[in-house]
């Protein structure tokens, strides 16, 4: 099972690359120095919900549905847990940690048990049930619910051929800096979607954020939690969480760029999102990123179909009124997905920072600040209050950029988010 949506925003608990338990956001934040530099890009060293919402994903399956045969139960990656490791967050009270608050009676009766004393459980305030429950009613609780519907979807998918060695899925083991971002950012309805494809290695699959660049994950977007191990890990890809210390490219441009144009994140998040289109990250057996439009034509067509679905969801529920989708294969996405559902939103691309993509090695920033002038995001950013609407008008911005963002390393990886 998939652990409950907990209360803004979410209490870490360790894991790998957490910072243990540490105390609700107070609100502030704190921005790092201009001149604070990301490590170098050539430096290298949950969730099945509860059962109401089984219904209501059945209900956005689409007409092909997801009809497997009973006793079918393999999860997504097509395996089980490795040597060591649990059943993952479908089992066990570990991965129900996300949900657990202070004051919930557990750490003072293991301390009554370690003293050799006996205390009685500390029941929970109705009122404290009551800002939960209105917790998963507000925009960002309704998107989380959204994203777990949608993960219950993906665990039922049988197990992927080859060439997929093994499949990642930072909603299931990064759910809590995952869930951490969308309530600091996600709180009211956004304009503009900016739409990924899916997971790179030394992003989202470390962090649980689109695009996840470790540095700016844990010091600029301030997002914290425990990252556990997927269930099955490739030993070439191993899952740090928030300590991660190999920068991935495509990231690190991404979210330099925002931060040179809103050095408070906030002013960013006020009208703009980022979401991926899948959330899932394949990996072959030496250890390559492989992308969605590699994996077996019968199952990327299920697999697309569904986060089509689940894309024209998250678009409906925000509001969006521009989806932007960072390469040329989420922008055909979003304009397939869209048209599908039958939603009038306007949809342009933006060119792919990915190492891999030769216009971004020549000046991608540039490139993608005239891009977004053209579109008016820039205007819309740059507005007092965030008046303005989305529309067409050249803005520039000086900005300047850190090594890690321009920096180019060997080895680099493949084109993800």
């Amino acid at each position: 099972m998939f652990p409950r949506v907990c209360a803004s925003p979410c209490r870490p608990t360790g894991g790998v690359g957490g910072r243990g338990r540490v105390p609700p956001h107070d609100g502030k934040l704190r921005v790092p120095p201009r001149d604070a530099a990301p490590p170098r890009a050539d430096k290298g060293p949950g969730p099945a919900p509860r059962a109401g919402h089984a219904g209501k994903a059945a209900e956005w399956a689409g007409p092909a549905g997801l009809q497997l045969p009973a006793g079918t139960a393999r999860g997504v990656g097509g395996g089980g847990a490795g040597p060591g490791q649990g059943a993952g967050p479908s089992g066990g009270s570990e991965a129900r940690r996300c949900e657990q608050a202070p004051g919930d009676g557990s750490m003072e009766e293991s301390a009554a048990e370690t003293a050799g004393t006996v205390t009685e459980p500390v029941p929970v305030a109705e009122e404290e049930e009551e800002e939960e429950e209105e917790d998963e009613d507000d925009l960002a609780g309704r998107f989380l619910r959204l994203e777990r519907e949608q993960s219950a979807l993906l665990q039922a998918l049988p197990p992927f051929g080859d060439p997929v060695s093994h499949v990642y899925h930072p909603l299931d083991y990064a759910w809590e800096p995952h869930c951490d971002f969308v309530r600091r950012y996600c709180r009211t309805p956004k304009r503009v979607l900016f739409l990924g494809m899916n997971p790179g290695p030394f992003g989202m699959a470390q962090t649980g954020v689109p695009f996840g660049e470790a540095w700016h994950v844990r010091e600029w977007l301030q997002v914290a939690g425990g990252v556990k191990k997927p269930p099955s890990e490739h030993p070439k890809r191993p899952v740090l969480g928030l300590a991660c210390q190999r920068a991935e490219v495509s990231g690190a441009r991404f979210w330099g760029l925002v931060r040179t144009l809103c050095p408070d994140p906030r002013l960013f998040f006020r009208h703009c999102f980022v979401h991926n289109h899948c959330p899932l990250l394949f990996l072959a057996s030496s250890g390559r990123n492989l992308p969605p439009t590699e994996l077996p034509p019968a199952q990327r067509d299920r697999l697309m179909g569904l986060c089509d679905r689940a894309l024209a969801r998250a678009v409906g529920l925000l509001g969006v009124g521009l989806v932007v989708g960072v390469g040329r294969y989420a922008e055909r996405r979003a304009r397939r997905a869209l048209a599908a559902s039958g939603l009038a939103v306007r949809v342009e691309g933006l060119p792919h920072p990915s190492p891999r993509n030769p216009r971004a090695n020549r000046g991608w920033e540039e490139v993608a600040k005239a891009r977004l002038g053209e579109l008016g995001v820039l205007e819309l950013l740059e507005k007092e209050g965030g008046g303005g609407e989305v529309r067409g008008g050249r803005v520039g911005i000086r900005a300047s950029v850190s090594p890690a963002e321009s920096k180019v390393g060997p080895r680099l990886p493949g084109k993800g988010d």
